[in-house]
């Protein structure tokens, strides 16, 4: 008898979809990004832009809470990926934070990109001039300095007061972040900017 007609086939198995993986009442997820002041007026404006590829691409459902004021987002039977909410909301939560929507629908089309938010007070603690001195070393004259950062390390970035957002793979947010940390310590733009390309050139050859 031969051997290889005993061998049994591998079965394959159709991918689940949201709503075959909760079982019970609690079919679909939900989920809630709250709505900064400052993002309020440019969310009204690109409001169909967010709509169009979480409707209609990502299959998912969408609202604006005016009690709340947050943006609600839920599965539902059309939904055909378990990640499409974790997308959804990395998104929104982006276009928060005030990255531009084409930056932001990266994040929905690409699976390498994160975004990382630190505070300056992280790195060293400061406060009144010298923490205002700290994020115009990060911006620079008329965004010079953040946007040498964005185009060596291929990120982007956003100064929110304090708060730092920075959208990219992994890699390059390390490096961009690395960057940022050495101007709020005091380094020289000029050092940062070496020690940046040579960061950047060693990453290149590896790819």
């Amino acid at each position: 008898m031969d051997s290889s007609s005993q061998v049994a086939e591998t079965p394959v198995f159709e991918a689940l979809k949201p709503i075959d993986v909760k079982a019970g009442s609690a079919k679909f997820e939900y989920r809630k990004i709250p709505v900064p002041t400052n993002r309020y007026s440019p969310m009204k404006k690109d409001w169909l832009k967010i709509c169009t590829p979480l409707v209609e691409h990502l299959h998912l459902q969408i609202r604006f809470n005016t009690k709340t004021r947050c943006v609600e987002l839920r599965t539902c039977a059309e939904t055909e990926s378990i990640s499409a909410i974790q997308k959804a909301e990395d998104f929104v939560r982006a276009f928060m934070y005030g990255f531009s929507i084409d930056d932001s629908l990266a994040l929905i089309r690409l699976d390498d990109l994160f975004v990382d938010t630190f505070e300056v007070k992280d790195v060293k603690h400061l406060t009144g001039d010298h923490l205002a001195r700290a994020i115009g070393r990060i911006a620079g004259k008329s965004g010079k300095i953040k946007y040498t950062i964005e185009n060596v390390t291929r990120t982007r970035i956003v100064v929110a007061d304090s708060k730092i957002h920075i959208l990219g793979s992994f890699q390059n947010i390390r490096t961009a972040r690395r960057a940022i940390c050495n101007l709020i310590l005091g380094k020289p733009p000029s050092k940062v900017y070496g020690n940046m390309r040579a960061v950047a050139s060693r990453m290149a050859e590896r790819m």
